[in-house]
């Protein structure tokens, strides 16, 4: 129905000039929302601010939202094209003048022509002004954001091209006038947001179409009359208190603005369409009618992770950068805050828990979006769907949404950049898929949850999320099942990996089976081969989080995720506690970037941890799902593990190259490992997994290493081999301890597990000894070669077993068990024997002398050594005649100390001869033996020391411990009793860091003499209790006699003498190193 002053439906309206300038008159029926304003009238050449009135010429419909007012006047001769439409949003006014086709640039002042239909966006104004001659190209378009104005004056004859589009941002406005008849292109619109005024100016006289009506809704004002050329005033910007209602658009005592708006020049200025008659004031930014409060419940029984939540809430809060957000300027742009972790690690219930505290610093509202990026059974929103879900939300109807994501994305940004609001974004797969979401607005915040830190996402603060802590685990499981029995030390912890996910699992299904106990679930999960299946309860699941990442790598297009997904199913077949990029190459037959990519990929999809640059580790139930993953293909996973025995033989094999100094022992050791070890080369330069005719050596008594598994390169199933990767480069001495260094659990790991079944085994552990020995890991080594003893016996190999035997001696042989390795040594020098390896038999034969000595059978020993002094020579092998000559100096040390010298002189001038580092290292700790056993400290110290400096050449550690406890003896019986404190203190932290239990026991037997002579017998005591529980079981005995004799007190009264004796029989048990051939690897 009509209003007071308002034209009645078919009322002439007069025409206006062609300048731009109309008289006043009544203007046509308009239709307007409530809480809007309808004003008919003919329009002055001005142009209105934001909330303002907007008249459109050549509209047969008029259509207004909510809160709006549309206007409707005469058309003059112009033809509109397909789809030109003009749509007005809540509390917005749309105006419809005669206009001919025009089109605007981005973000400039645009014209509309040939409009049928305005469309308005909110709290902006879209005015047409006069246009001459012009064809609006197809696809030309004006957009206008929330709070916006695009501006077009006149046009001169000009044909815009195609896809001419004017996005305006925040507070501009835009324009149209009046147009000369033309034609306007296909698709051709000018569409704006809610709360927009779009303004047309009537040029020739015509009466109003015939579907233009006026109807006014509640709370509504329609009034009619002719309009001065002003505009409205601004609208202030927001509060955080809600405001009231604004006052209607065009009121009278509205001041006309002045000056240049924020999108166009002033009225004196020509645009890019043409000139205008007047510009208005930049739009205010009004709050949006409706505040979004669409965050998920806060999480119950949140728990722990307090100075991350303290961080994160300095960050989104605005006082602080938190994780880290370099490049962001405060107030500028919005923090974002990225939350990533593994699946189940509790990502989104920290985002929820810190939102809802925030909830009072963004009382325009909160936004929350479920991306779907790792969700089971679901597949992840794009950009677009996300956008318009938000846009949704801030209630924009899906008709008016822009269906381009840019366009999309600026809309979200404009009709956010006044507001104070809080974004959640959950469960994000990529960057890509975030960043068309981020508001532009410094009052905004995000929180942005995902597996992936997404590092390219610039600016934001990161906050990677670990497990949670033991005593916060089991306060999680204590609140979430009730059962307040729980302590810290109930393996329920351990056996839910401390992750949110599956200590909720856990809790839920405590709370509903009461009769279920702690004690009872945790043996479930134990004892029933398949933990992840206990780990589900109603719709959680930690199987069901995991397998979302690896189905989504295993489907990819891309070449590293299906890399990914193989070295996922190639590490559930090894199951080591760690990978590094070589080995993993190896497995997957590619080249080492293809590798790295892979892994790093597998951390971005949390589905691995890197530990240290270049080391990953899987968490503990992601070991479970990637050995259900392995299993699924047990062929492929068998392949594996032969493969990566093949890498760490041929490894193990350079770091023996570096580490053992060359001679007949090292060949001895290698046999013919690199026929089966080093790849062959194809006529096309790719390396085969074939192996040379093998010579004599280990594989001549059982099948060879190419039988026993996979050739180099065969790598996981799922994979594509081309060429496969080259061979272990060669180490340097440094390198070959580091390797070993890093690789020894993982060895370890390899051997227990699969090592048994493998013809691989005994020559990975022989390679592996010798830094085994240097390092002192006497239990490795001795749980190694029982494996090697196990695997050579099952696959027949006589040489592996007998090389395993002869290792294994020598290890009970420095352990003080020389009864046991006299034994296997004799049971080695059998298996030799079959084989005629002399070169073996004959350190074999120098080992059984040592050992025989130090039982203390001197006529046998020096028998056993005279017959090996005669081998060496025979064999022409000086290095294995000055082992034995040092042995046979062990022998008479016992009776005849100077010629013991005699003996170590000959041995030390062929060691100097040949350059051997090792050899002279072990015959100056002889020498110093022998030095003390004559009194002569100060001599001895002399050996010991320079003995210590050859070490640094040539490091073992067996032969570093004999010196140092010689040392401590040296400077105890020299009165230098501090220095000797200190230096047994460290002999016996380095001994027990080696796990050396022998020689431990030997350092603290001193310790005790040094604490009873100044005086702290109690002390003393405690160490030599401590010596006999080490050293009793032997062959120690001496030492292990007069240890009963000190703790009983008949051996208290000795004094020095005693500790001299007893240094003197620890000494002679500490050279039980053998130095000879194979038996100075195994001592």
């Amino acid at each position: 129905m009509a209003q007071e002053g308002s034209a009645p439906r078919g009322a002439p309206v007069p025409s206006a000039p062609r300048t731009g300038t109309a008289g006043p008159g009544p203007g046509s029926p308009a239709s307007a929302g409530p809480e809007s304003a309808a004003f008919a009238g003919p329009v002055s050449p001005v142009s209105a601010g934001s909330e303002s009135p907007a008249s459109v010429g050549s509209v047969s419909a008029a259509s207004a939202g909510s809160e709006s007012s549309a206007f409707a006047g005469p058309v003059s001769a112009a033809s509109a094209g397909p789809e030109l439409q003009a749509f007005a949003g809540p509390e917005s006014a749309a105006f419809a003048g005669p206009v001919s086709p025009v089109s605007a640039g981005s973000e400039s002042p645009a014209s509309v022509g040939s409009v049928s239909a305005a469309s308005a966006g909110s709290e902006s104004s879209a005015f047409a002004g006069p246009v001459s001659a012009a064809s609006a190209g197809p696809e030309s378009q004006a957009f206008v954001g929330p709070e916006s104005a695009a501006f077009a004056g006149p046009l001169s004859p000009a044909s815009p091209g195609p896809e001419l589009q004017a996005f305006a941002g925040p507070e501009s406005s835009a324009f149209a006038g009046p147009v000369s008849p033309a034609s306007a292109g296909p698709e051709s619109q000018a569409s704006a947001g809610p709360e927009s005024a779009a303004f047309a100016r009537p040029v020739s006289q015509a009466p109003p179409g015939p579907e233009s009506q006026t109807s006014a809704g509640p709370e509504s004002l329609d009034s009619a009359g002719p309009v001065s050329p002003a505009s409205t005033g601004p609208v202030p910007p927001p509060s955080t208190a809600p405001e009231p209602p604004a006052p209607p658009a065009s009121s009278p005592a509205s001041p006309p603005p002045s000056g240049p708006t924020a999108s166009g020049p002033t009225a004196a200025s020509p645009t890019a369409s043409g000139p205008i008659a007047a510009s208005p004031a930049p739009a205010g930014p009004p709050r949006p009618s409706t505040r979004p409060a669409q965050l998920p419940p806060s999480p119950p029984h949140f728990t722990g992770r307090e100075e991350v939540v303290r961080s994160l809430a300095r960050l989104l809060a605005g006082q602080g950068a938190g994780g880290g957000a370099p490049g962001r300027a405060p107030g500028v742009t919005p923090p974002v805050a990225v939350l990533s972790g593994m699946a189940g690690v509790g990502k989104s219930a920290l985002a929820l828990h810190v939102a809802h505290r925030l909830r009072e610093h963004f009382p325009d509202g909160q936004l929350y979006v479920n991306l779907r990026g790792a969700t089971p059974g679901m597949t992840p929103l794009t950009p677009g769907q996300a956008l318009a879900a938000l846009l949704r939300d801030l209630g924009v109807e899906s008709s008016h949404s822009p269906e381009h994501p840019d366009a999309a994305a600026a809309l979200l940004r404009s009709l956010l950049a006044p507001t104070r609001t809080l974004l959640v974004l959950d469960d994000a797969a990529t960057a890509a898929q975030v960043r068309p979401l981020l508001p532009a607005g410094p009052g905004c915040a995000v929180i942005v949850t995902s597996r992936s830190p997404l590092t390219a996402l610039d600016g934001a603060g990161r906050f990677p999320l670990d497990p949670l802590s033991e005593g916060d685990s089991v306060a999680l499981l204590r609140a979430a099942s009730g059962r307040a029995g729980l302590d810290a030390g109930h393996p329920l912890v351990e056996l839910a990996g401390r992750l949110p996910l599956a200590l909720r699992i856990i809790a839920a299904r405590l709370a509903a089976r009461r009769a279920l106990t702690p004690d009872a679930l945790a043996e479930l999960l134990t004892v029933s081969g398949g933990r992840l299946r206990h780990l589900e309860h109603d719709d959680l699941s930690v199987r069901r989080s995991l397998a979302v990442a690896l189905d989504a790598l295993r489907t990819s297009e891309r070449e590293s995720d299906r890399d990914a997904a193989a070295a996922l199913a190639a590490i559930g077949a090894l199951d080591l506690p760690a990978y590094g990029v070589p080995l993993v190459a190896r497995l997957l037959g590619v080249e080492e970037w293809r590798a790295g990519a892979a892994l790093d990929r597998l951390v971005d999809v949390a589905l691995l941890d890197e530990t240290a640059y270049g080391r990953y580790a899987p968490h503990d139930l992601v070991r479970d799902f990637a050995r259900e993953a392995a299993h699924q293909d047990g062929a492929g996973a068998a392949d594996v593990v032969e493969s990566a025995l093949r890498w760490y033989a041929e490894s193990a094999r350079q770091s023996l190259l570096a580490i053992m100094p060359e001679g007949l022992d090292r060949d001895d050791r290698l046999g013919d490992l690199p026929d089966h070890l080093l790849p062959r080369h194809t006529a096309d330069g790719c390396p085969g997994t074939g192996c040379a005719d093998s010579g004599p050596g280990i594989a001549d008594s059982g099948p060879g290493i190419a039988d026993s598994g996979p050739g180099i390169g065969d790598g996981g199933p799922g994979i594509t081999h081309g060429c496969p990767v080259p061979a272990v480069p060669p180490m340097s001495t440094d390198d070959a301890f580091a390797w070993g260094d890093t690789e020894l659990a993982n060895v370890i790991a390899l051997a227990d597990r699969h090592g048994r079944d493998s013809a691989l085994l005994p020559v990975l552990v022989r390679c592996f000894f010798s830094y085994l020995k240097r390092r002192g890991r006497l239990a490795e080594a001795d749980l190694l070669n029982r494996l090697a003893v196990t695997a050579a016996r099952r696959w027949k190999d006589t040489a592996a077993e007998a090389q395993a035997l002869t290792d294994l001696a020598g290890l009970n042989y420095v352990s003080g068990r020389s009864g046991t390795a006299l034994d296997l040594i004799d049971e080695a020098l059998d298996l030799w024997r079959s084989l005629d390896r002399m070169s073996c038999v004959h350190r074999g034969v120098i080992n059984r002398g040592l050992l025989l000595e130090a039982l203390g059978r001197y006529e046998e020993s020096a028998e056993a050594l005279g017959q090996s002094l005669d081998l060496a020579k025979a064999m022409d092998d000086p290095l294995s005649e000055a082992f034995a000559l040092s042995t046979l100096g062990n022998v008479y040390e016992h009776t005849d100390a100077r010629t013991a010298i005699s003996y170590y002189e000959r041995s030390l001038a062929i060691g100097e001869t040949l350059g051997h580092a090792g050899l002279r290292q072990e015959v100056h700790c002889d020498m110093g033996k022998a030095y003390l056993a004559l009194d002569e400290p100060d001599v001895a110290l002399r050996h010991f020391e320079e003995s210590l400096r050859i070490h640094g050449e040539a490091e073992d550690w067996h032969n570093e411990s004999k010196v140092r406890l010689g040392m401590v003896r040296a400077l105890r019986e020299t009165s230098r009793t501090q220095d000797a404190g200190r230096e047994c203190d460290d002999l016996l932290e380095r001994a027990e860091l080696r796990a050396d239990a022998h020689m431990a026991g030997l350092a603290r037997h001193q310790r005790g003499l040094l604490l009873y002579a100044e005086g702290r017998a109690e002390e003393a005591y405690a160490q030599w209790k401590s010596a006999l529980e080490s050293l009793d079981g032997t062959d120690s005995s001496e030492v292990v006699g007069e240890l009963k004799s000190l703790l009983t007190g008949t051996g208290t009264g000795v004094g020095a003498g005693v500790g001299a004796g007893a240094g003197a029989t620890a000494s002679a048990t500490a050279s039980a190193i053998a130095s000879t051939g194979a038996g100075a690897e195994a001592g």
